[in-house]
């Protein structure tokens, strides 16, 4: 048997709510396998009170640039704001690291390209978090669905209704194309329908409408989507800051059974719902239940298959082409949105204002100046 690979050194950039709530339990959780060795905060306060939550002997810094110097981690995880996911991530890159960047990636497909170009100069890696799809019991629908067990999947709805208040939208990087890449496209909704993607696979065409109902914001507060995806399958897509009762729900209805979740910021086995049709054996419908071991969704499942991979010597999930998928999804719903036509997949290339900035410089949309 070969030796179990030392543990990771590890760095987070950026110490707010996200980092200490969710990367923080899933450093602890697999702390066989990683070490936490430096912090990074431009609020020096902040970053003392992390690192003193952290406990042990964390390295603090006020400057990406520098930790990387003088720690040069395996690992660096990313909870900042989103317009300087892409700058910090390349930098980590460069650096050799490996990266698990809070969604979004990135702001714009363009952005992904200098993501990219860095992966293939280091031969390190950049993930996205998309935890929703590490749970148990996505892994076990995705196995279902892929498997042609539940029947050709047929119709499909993603919903993402949540609510976020004016108190929500004073933090200045919120709203702003800018900084936040988007409304609830980007911010909120993103997790809900990189989980449809990862139980359906690519999709083919979107056509779609977005508004600003209610907050005063350079992108929207709602947008919807109708999308057909490459195995035929049709499916609504919502996202909304602006619904009281909040809910997150994919549902896919396949031939032979409607599989189902309900859950809002996460879920575990018994979110899950299993609804055999009318022809299908009692016996065979009983094997669809969610299995034995729950795997609630998380960090700390998400960070077990980015080491899994990396002592495989393998990519690692929510990297490469799949964090560029999820991100074209996002640019083909403003695109249809604000053009009102349907997008294909593949079209959005260099050249394409919308391959730039999610906005595309599309007048009313686009902040002032640029349209």
């Amino acid at each position: 048997m070969s030796p179990r690979p030392a543990r990771r050194r590890v760095a987070v950039v950026g110490t707010g709510a996200i980092v200490t709530g969710g990367h923080l339990p899933a450093l602890a959780a697999h702390a066989d396998r990683v070490e936490l060795v430096a912090a990074v905060d431009v609020d020096r306060s902040r970053l003392d009170a992390f690192r003193q939550s952290a406990g042990g002997d964390v390295a603090g810094y006020t400057s990406t640039g520098a930790m990387l110097d003088a720690e040069r981690p395996d690992l660096v995880l990313i909870g900042t704001p989103p317009s300087l996911h892409r700058e910090q991530a390349v930098a980590a890159l460069k650096a050799g690291a490996w990266v698990l960047c809070e969604k979004p990636l990135c702001l714009s497909l363009a952005e992904y390209d200098d993501i990219a170009a860095a992966e293939e100069a280091s031969g390190a890696y950049a993930c996205v978090v998309f935890q929703h799809r590490y749970g148990s019991g996505a892994a076990h629908a995705r196995e279902l669905i892929a498997s042609g067990e539940l029947g050709a999947p047929l119709v499909a709805h993603c919903q993402t209704t949540w609510h976020r208040d004016a108190a929500y939208y004073a933090v200045p990087w919120r709203g702003r194309w800018a900084t936040e890449g988007g409304g609830p496209t980007m911010g909120h909704g993103i997790h809900q329908y990189d989980l449809l993607l990862h139980l359906l696979g690519p999709w083919r065409e979107i056509r779609a409408m977005a508004s600003r109902l209610v907050h005063d914001t350079e992108s929207e507060d709602v947008s919807t989507a109708l999308v057909r995806f490459a195995n035929g399958a049709l499916a609504t897509v919502v996202n909304s800051v602006l619904s009281p009762d909040e809910v997150s729900r994919v549902r896919v209805d396949c031939a032979d059974a409607t599989v189902e979740l309900t859950h809002l910021y996460g879920h575990r086995n018994d979110d899950w719902t299993y609804t055999p049709a009318r022809h299908v054996d009692p016996a065979r419908a009983a094997a669809w239940r969610t299995p034995a071991a729950d795997v609630p969704s998380s960090h700390t499942a998400q960070l077990g298959a980015v080491l899994d991979a990396w002592d495989a010597g393998t990519r690692p999930p929510g990297s490469g082409p799949e964090a560029r998928g999820t991100l074209e999804f996002a640019a083909a719903l403003y695109k249809a949105a604000f053009t009102g036509r349907p997008v294909l997949q593949g079209e959005i290339g260099p050249g394409d204002p919308f391959h730039a900035a999610m906005h595309g410089d599309h007048p009313g949309w686009a902040p002032q100046g640029r349209a």
